[in-house]
């Protein structure tokens, strides 16, 4: 394929999407000194949900120059419990992640995710190195050297590499021709926020029923997001109460451990579903966060699992730049792709077999979730051993130097 002409502007990277993982993706390679594009519409300011952010998560927003923007919009999670509310024969005992046990203020933040897209909307506006075409791509040719992107509002540019943030229908993942493997639950999450006139001093509760989890996570004040996991008769049930009926209803399956409810944003639904990509790299093409992986919101993993994946690329690509390398080539994204791929292979398995583990009457499988959680209780080693692996997996020395 000939070269771009030299009208068409050239980039080391460039980003296709603006959700939070493609503008912390365009932030960080630009930090890292490659000259970066990012190719997408406005960020999404009218999101309703949350997001818990784990240690390393924070650290990458810190080192991108964001934190400082949020932190005040965050609330702190120092505590994580999970209590069985499946009402089956054989029930787990009550366990509490306590973060003091690994010498932590918190394991992570809390933080709307229309604050956390506007501080990194705001970030991008004005960071060095970094290019912004609020666009959507629709075309891409693979070159040899180069992939030339045309956007649908008629941009023109090329990058030696591309990295698909657009999201779990990525049309550049469809257009680099990665398969992906797809699966689906009865379940639909009920996600709203709520205030309530009890302090949740800063834990983080998630009840386990038989239709999945029930998850109350601190936000600033006395509220806290809510993310209820029901068959898709009980949301639809949900969706149509009152706010009234609605918060009685929810501070019910809460035990009011945080007394009162009321019902502060609307009611947002998302049917549950799961997706792989067969792939995490194409010629010149680099898949993160949900053009690579989706799960359901269990543990607090989905946007942590793709801001391991921007610090892993970031780094490998980074490198790269130093040495004089090209970030696009198919050895460093073969870097990138072992080095990720057990990370998602194991997150995406074990947020799969918790849910079915809720779903499911066989004996020996509800078992086997209790037997594991009473060992977690019991056992202070492995109890800080699920707590730093459900943090990051491996050692914090094997995190990405951008991520501590």
């Amino acid at each position: 394929m000939p070269a771009p002409s030299s009208s068409v502007p050239t980039f080391d990277v460039a980003v296709i999407g603006a959700g939070p993982s493609g503008l912390t993706a365009a932030l960080a390679f630009a930090a890292e000194g490659l000259d970066t594009a990012l190719v997408a519409p406005a960020a999404n300011l009218d999101d309703g949900r949350t997001t818990a952010l784990l240690h390393a998560s924070v650290g990458l927003l810190d080192r991108v120059g964001v934190w400082e923007d949020v932190h005040d919009k965050a609330a702190p999670l120092a505590r994580m419990r999970m209590i069985d509310d499946t009402g089956r024969l054989f029930r787990a005992p009550e366990v509490t992640f306590n973060c003091a046990e690994l010498g932590l203020d918190a394991f992570g933040y809390n933080i709307a995710n229309a604050d956390l897209n506007a501080a990194l909307e705001r970030a991008a506006a004005v960071a060095p190195n970094l290019t912004i075409f609020q666009d959507t791509g629709d075309r891409y040719a693979f070159g040899e050297t180069d992939v030339t992107i045309t956007a649908a509002g008629g941009h023109v540019l090329s990058s030696r590499l591309v990295v698909a943030a657009d999201g779990r229908k990525s049309s550049l993942r469809e257009a680099a021709g990665i398969d992906v493997r797809t699966w689906s639950y009865p379940q639909v999450a009920v996600v709203l926020n709520l205030e309530h006139d009890r302090p949740h001093h800063d834990i983080s509760t998630e009840f386990h029923k038989k239709t999945g989890p029930f998850t109350l996570v601190p936000l600033p004040g006395s509220r806290s997001s809510l993310v209820c996991v029901e068959t898709a008769e009980g949301a639809l049930q949900l969706g149509e109460m009152s706010d009234d009926a609605l918060a009685l209803e929810l501070e019910h399956r809460a035990h009011s451990i945080l007394g009162r409810f009321k019902i502060a944003t609307r009611r947002q639904m998302f049917p549950l579903s799961g997706m792989n990509a067969k792939s995490l790299i194409g010629h010149r093409v680099a898949l993160i966060g949900e053009a690579a992986h989706v799960f359901p919101p269990i543990g607090a993993q989905g946007l942590n699992l793709s801001l391991r994946d921007v610090a892993g690329l970031v780094a490998i690509a980074g490198r790269a730049k130093a040495m004089d390398q090209d970030p696009g080539s198919a050895d460093i994204l073969s870097r990138y792709e072992r080095q990720r791929w057990t990370d998602i292979a194991t997150r995406t398995g074990a947020v799969d077999l918790l849910n079915r583990s809720l779903l499911s009457d066989f004996i020996p499988l509800q078992l086997a979730r209790c037997t594991g959680l009473y060992l977690a209780d019991r056992i202070g080693p492995l109890r800080r051993l699920l707590m730093r692996e459900g943090m990051a997996p491996g050692t914090a020395g094997s995190l990405p130097a951008i991520s501590r």
